[in-house]
Formats: structure tokens, sequence, C-alpha cells
């Protein structure tokens, strides 16, 4: 027992060191980022929502980000009930985005999987504050054959 007590003083000295130089270390600052956007099926094909357009669930976005330091990071998202895809990721403030591109990968809608608009992506500069999001422009998928109301 009293051989113990010399070895729990010890671990008790070495957590109490171990804390404080933790708390001592600078810290990184966290930066967090978000991209947000949308898919939708253009039901008549014309480029513009409207009333007869609805959101695709289950569609696949890529998104490719390059941070300050230069690596390059590679996101898959789907796209939920509304349509909608998210991607987020928290990293040393010195580390953050810099600059993605965004592109719809594939629509599993059964009667929505033409790519409706003409770009292959969408890049842009990431130069939002941690904390807040950039929204992408909606991605736009058609059907093979527009139906009748339409024309």
């Amino acid at each position: 027992m009293a051989a113990a007590l010399p070895r729990r003083w010890q671990l008790l000295q070495l957590g109490l060191a171990l804390a404080v130089l933790l708390a001592a270390a600078p810290a990184a600052e966290a930066w967090t980022g978000e991209i947000r956007g949308r898919v939708v099926c253009d039901v008549c094909g014309d480029a513009a929502i409207g009333p007869e357009d609805h959101a695709l669930e289950g569609a696949e976005v890529a998104v490719l980000c390059i941070t300050k330091s230069g690596e390059v990071i590679n996101y898959q998202a789907f796209t939920n009930s509304k349509g909608t895809y998210t991607v987020a990721e928290t990293m040393p403030q010195s580390d953050r985005w810099e600059s993605c591109l965004a592109r719809p990968i594939s629509s599993f809608h059964q009667h929505c999987t033409r790519r409706g608009d003409t770009h292959s992506g969408v890049k842009f500069t990431y130069s939002k504050p941690s904390g807040n999001t950039h929204t992408v422009k909606t991605f736009l998928y058609k059907p093979a054959n527009a139906p009748l109301y339409c024309s």
C-alpha cells in the first residue's frame, strides 16, 4: 500500500503537467465552411424553374475544393427530399477552402436523367467567413421527352 501512494502521486503530477502543457499550447483557430445547392427536374426543359418542376431526391453532386495549403479535397453529396445537398467541413483557419468546383454527377429519377444546363460545373472562390454558407446555382436535369402541356 505504501508503494502505491507514490505511484498515484506521480500519475497525478504527470496528468497535471500534461493539462498545463495543453492549455498553454497555441490552438489552431478552427474554420467551418459550408456549400449548399439544389438539383431540380426541369420538366419542360425550358431552363426556367416553374410550378411544373420538382426537386430531385437522390441526385449526386461532386464538390472539389482546393485549400490555402494547396490540398485538393473531393466531396460527394446526395440531395435530400427537397433536392438540397450540403457539404460542410471544419478545419484549421490556415487550411480553409480557397476555391471550389461543384458539378452534378447523376440523377436517379426515372424520368429526369438528362443534364438540363450546359455548364459542366460551377467554379467559385470561397471567401466566406467561418460559419457561413456559399450557395451554388441550381443544377437542372430534364426528361428525354417533355410532356405535351409544355408545348
